[in-house]
């Protein structure tokens, strides 16, 4: 796998990869890399630059701390396990795009800012990420109703020609993002959870080699679930596509009620959800902090979602803007 010197400095510094276990210095979080980002900047420098300095360079040319200074050293020296790392990841069939690279999704950094990740893995076809498309997220216990959306949305986005936004979990990600590829459409599954055990899976291994489906997450590919994890994906999923329908919600609780609560708040994208006599709970509450109802059944042919969407959100839509290289 080639990098460039700012993508490399990026993953010695704020990955896990090629980093022992028990390890005496951590990666940076993003709160400690961003930081160190802006200083950079200001002092007209890039990522690149920090792997050739000596501790005194660091502390000189950034005011860092001695401290802070020979983490950076420690952390910069994998040079060599870093790349047996990437070797393996690339011969599992997955990337890697960094912050720095020019092909990182601009929506993150556009809406995100310094929230959006240092680094994303990546299987698939990744130009989909950032592609016209519908965030499509709710519970894994759906009624007739809801299973009955998920299923339209994604076959809409299939043949529409839109990118299906998903968790790629149980339920609502799951019957979404099968219906648009079955549909010969596109999705992208934003994990929580294993990248590895997830390519494992046939229908995905498929659809991933067919270039219809890209799978990424902010995290190791090998990780573990967490309910941490799972929240901090949700903004992600959100802020890659153009407008989000949440099928179903508890109330007050849960990864789907947090996710959309949040982008209600932040205004990334106009929230619709869905809305029928029998709806749950947490879907009716959504609509009253300020959801757009999304009816069910869906009035109109699956080919006018897209302009419904945008008549009903009353929005205007605008080419993302070109941001910082590693901002």
């Amino acid at each position: 796998m080639i990098l460039t010197p700012n993508a490399q400095a990026i993953l010695l510094l704020c990955s896990h990869l090629g980093l022992q276990p028990g390890a005496e210095y951590a990666p940076l979080t993003l709160r400690e890399w961003n930081p160190l980002a802006r200083k950079l900047l200001e002092a007209g420098f890039q990522p690149g630059d920090l792997l050739g300095w000596a501790v005194s360079d660091l502390m000189s040319s950034l005011g860092l701390s001695e401290e802070e200074a020979a983490r950076l050293t420690r952390l910069r020296e994998r040079t060599e396990s870093l790349a047996k790392a990437l070797d393996h990841l690339e011969s599992l069939g997955i990337g890697v795009i960094t912050r720095a690279d020019m092909d990182y999704p601009l929506r993150y950094k556009e809406r995100l800012k310094d929230s959006a990740p240092c680094v994303l893995f990546y299987a698939g076809e990744r130009q989909l990420l950032g592609q016209p498309g519908l965030a499509v997220v709710g519970s894994r216990h759906l009624d007739e109703a809801g299973q009955a959306c998920a299923e339209f949305v994604g076959n809409a986005c299939g043949f529409s020609g839109l990118v299906l936004y998903s968790g790629g979990a149980k339920g609502v990600d799951t019957l979404s993002m099968r219906a648009a590829l079955e549909a010969r459409g596109s999705a992208v599954g934003v994990l929580a959870d294993s990248l590895e055990r997830a390519m494992r899976v046939p229908e995905t291994r498929s659809a991933l080699e067919r270039g219809d489906l890209c799978l990424v997450t902010p995290y190791t590919p090998n990780a573990g679930f967490s309910v941490g994890a799972a929240m901090g994906r949700n903004r992600l999923i959100y802020t890659l596509a153009d407008y989000a329908i949440v099928v179903a919600s508890d109330a007050e609780t849960g990864g789907t009620w947090a996710g959309a609560t949040e982008t209600l708040k932040a205004g990334w994208v106009p929230v619709f959800v869905l809305d029928h006599p029998a709806m749950p709970e947490g879907n009716r509450r959504l609509i009253q902090r300020g959801g757009l109802p999304f009816p069910h059944p869906f009035p109109e042919h699956y080919s006018k979602l897209s302009d419904w969407l945008k008549n009903q959100a009353g929005q205007v839509e605008n080419p993302p803007k070109q941001l910082g290289l590693f901002s």
